[in-house]
């Protein structure tokens, strides 16, 4: 029984690292705006992969506002909840809901949507072509090897695009800052002005370079925008957005 076990858990798990070693889009972090980019992404019927270093989803979002377990959202982004069967209380111009919901369903409807989320893998790095300059895929590592702080070699994803939901730190393009020679810079986000922000960020998101595209939270740390605390809408008309620009990019491509 035990063999059995562990050999069905391989085969199906091998199945799927063959399957996706070549995707059409690799989105690093599972919170509100990478699940939501992948959704619409995956309903489009493209090949879409989500990286998610912890072993949870959901971001920032699972914590509430400062562990009270609800959230808020702008009326503006009542379709995409309804999109995604996400219950909410109008209070004034704001719409608020339970923070596991709203984590449980966004990913819940993601997955049913097509895309595939894999927890517990960091992207750790890129992989660009030159002449042009393209990014091209992913170099992944285990988290828990990461932070064992062992040198164990990554792997390799390629995909035709590749999406920063990483959140605060927008840990890949920092990398893509360093390495990729893409003359950006990541300043770092701002302090907090909500209103500002909820419409900058939407503003903002967009394409890097060609092949690399950031949403969500790391729009604000590559844009040098304010943060604006526990209120979502933002982020779902974020990953709304990139998900639109994406789909537009790869109708291009030959």
């Amino acid at each position: 029984m035990e063999a059995r076990i562990t050999r069905a858990i391989i085969e199906e798990t091998l199945k799927d690292w063959i399957d996706f070693a070549r995707s059409d889009v690799v989105i690093a972090g599972a919170g509100p705006s990478g699940l939501t980019a992948g959704k619409y992404l995956a309903e489009k019927g493209y090949k879409t992969l989500i990286f998610e270093r912890r072993l949870s989803f959901g971001g920032g979002s699972g914590g509430g506002a400062m562990l009270f377990h609800k959230i808020a959202l702008e009326k503006e982004v009542k379709e995409i909840l309804d999109d995604f069967g996400i219950r909410v209380v109008e209070k004034e111009d704001l719409l608020i809901c339970d923070s596991s919901e709203f984590m449980a369903k966004l990913a819940s409807k993601c997955i049913d949507a097509g895309a595939k989320i894999v927890l517990g893998v960091t992207v750790d790095d890129l992989i660009f072509r030159e002449n042009p300059l393209r990014i091209t895929g992913v170099c992944i590592q285990w988290s828990a090897v990461e932070m064992s702080g062992l040198h164990v070699d990554p792997i390799f994803v390629e995909s035709k695009a590749v999406v920063d939901a990483t959140g605060h730190d927008a840990e890949v393009i920092s990398v893509a800052s360093r390495k990729v020679p893409l003359a950006i810079e990541v300043p770092g986000e701002r302090s907090a002005f909500a209103e500002k922000s909820e419409k900058l960020i939407v503003e903002k998101t967009g394409k890097i370079a060609e092949g690399l595209y950031v949403t969500g939270m790391a729009v604000a740390a590559v844009k040098s925008l304010p943060r604006m605390g526990p209120i979502f809408g933002g982020m779902l008309r974020s990953g709304k957005k990139i998900a639109d620009i994406i789909v537009s990019d790869l109708k291009k491509l030959p």
